[in-house]
């Protein structure tokens, strides 16, 4: 499924002894983050160095794709969008696949990366952290709490294909099977349409009174939960996950309710955490990710972040985990990077939720916004106003989601 395409034997000798003073823009992680600013940087400089060291084959593909594969009839391998070797070429980078970044020197401008067995240490003149965000784990008991699966990669996404009981070289349905789905947000829904597609049997677990409770106002939630249910979602609202046993058969759900489900997998989608672990290390400024200015960058000099890592200023010091604010962050670190200071300014960035059950549309407002959401005109409409009346969000269900360029004409972000 992966290149395995690595660092050339003779670039790696010269890369080790390179100066800070000449070492090349060196960015970390392979995910829509890293490529993006790699692409967007060469738009605007052809001749600087850039290598990109990332743990897996580096290998681009879209991620939001890994929530509605079985919609699209894809297998893994079929979500690959451009080799990683075709994406090095193509943007004139040195790839370092499946190297793995084990400490950070912001005072030498260094970092030690591993491969099969062997350290190396890279200079870099800039730094750039794209090292997305991990899953949220769930403490919980019983014998098979380690089987719980997230899918955060594509690799994650064949593991969890071939463990339904399907070839990852081929496709087809996943009939007869159980999966028990902890999180009833974004992710959880869309995962939860898709599954039901592959032909599974879906429970949806959440401790919350209905999907997407901190994202959508209570009628629309609602309607989603309906939409879902009719499709044959099984709901086990406002509770948890306590334990998860294996037993003759399969596994054990216990619910904190009392209650038990019978299960082929559990799969986890409360959430995802900034991966500030090499950051930290290192001693840049993190909190709920990597703090950036405007500019993206960190505490630390030569350093910038970007992605599911970074805590954006320009956000009002929130994580964005989200395709366009990934995009326009990456044009502007680009332009940074290339000798033209760009200060980030989000646009108003509406959410496609991928549920075919009710296909919606959200443009969220800043969380700090006082206001509330009311019905809009229209069925599947609803507007986010403040106290003068403003609108700052929306909200599209079903056929409204075709007006999703004339509300974000009339959202003031």
């Amino acid at each position: 499924m992966g290149s395995n395409t690595a660092l050339s034997p003779s670039l790696q000798s010269p890369m080790t002894d390179t100066s800070p003073s000449t070492a090349p823009l060196l960015i970390i992680g392979a995910g829509l983050a890293g490529w993006t600013t790699a692409r967007e940087f060469r738009k605007l400089d052809t001749t600087t160095p850039v290598v990109l060291a990332t743990a897996d084959s580096g290998d681009f593909y879209a991620k939001p794709t890994l929530s509605n594969a079985y919609a699209q009839k894809r297998t893994p391998a079929q979500l690959v969008s451009t080799p990683a070797a075709k994406m090095a070429e193509t943007l004139n980078v040195t790839l370092l696949a499946h190297h793995r970044v084990q400490s950070l020197d912001t005072a030498a401008r260094s970092v030690v990366v591993s491969h099969e067995g062997q350290s190396q240490t890279l200079h870099y003149s800039r730094l750039v952290l794209a090292t997305g965000a991990q899953p949220i784990r769930i403490p919980m008991g019983g014998n098979a709490a380690s089987q719980v699966k997230s899918i955060n990669t594509l690799d994650d996404f064949a593991v969890f294909h071939q463990a339904l009981g399907l070839d990852p070289g081929a496709t087809g349905v996943a009939s007869g099977k159980t999966v028990v789905i902890m999180g009833a947000g974004l992710i959880g829904c869309e995962f939860a349409n898709d599954l039901l597609l592959a032909g599974a049997t879906v429970h949806v677990v959440d401790p919350s009174p209905r999907p997407l409770a901190l994202l959508l106002p209570a009628e629309a939630g609602e309607q989603l939960q309906a939409a879902l249910l009719a499709r044959g979602v099984v709901w086990h609202l406002g509770t948890t996950v306590t334990h998860l046993d294996q037993q003759q058969g399969g596994l054990q759900v216990q619910l904190a309710d009392g209650s038990t489900v019978g299960a082929d997998m559990v799969l986890s989608a409360v959430g995802l955490r900034a991966d500030t672990t090499l950051a930290a290390a290192a001693g840049l400024a993190c909190e709920r990710g990597i703090v950036v200015n405007d500019l993206l960058q960190t505490s630390a000099a030569g350093i910038y972040a970007l992605g599911d890592c970074a805590q954006y200023a320009s956000a009002g010091q929130r994580t964005l985990p989200y395709v366009m604010p990934i995009m326009n962050a990456a044009r502007a670190l680009a332009a940074t990077l290339a000798g033209t200071a760009t200060p980030l300014v989000f646009p108003l960035m509406p959410v496609s939720i991928k549920t075919p059950a009710l296909p919606t549309v959200v443009a969220a407002p800043h969380p700090d916004q006082p206001g509330t959401w009311k019905a809009g005109d229209g069925e599947g409409f609803w507007q986010f106003v403040d106290a003068d009346g403003v609108q700052r969000g929306f909200v599209l269900t079903g056929a409204s989601t075709a007006r999703r360029m004339e509300q974000s004409k009339a959202t003031q972000a």
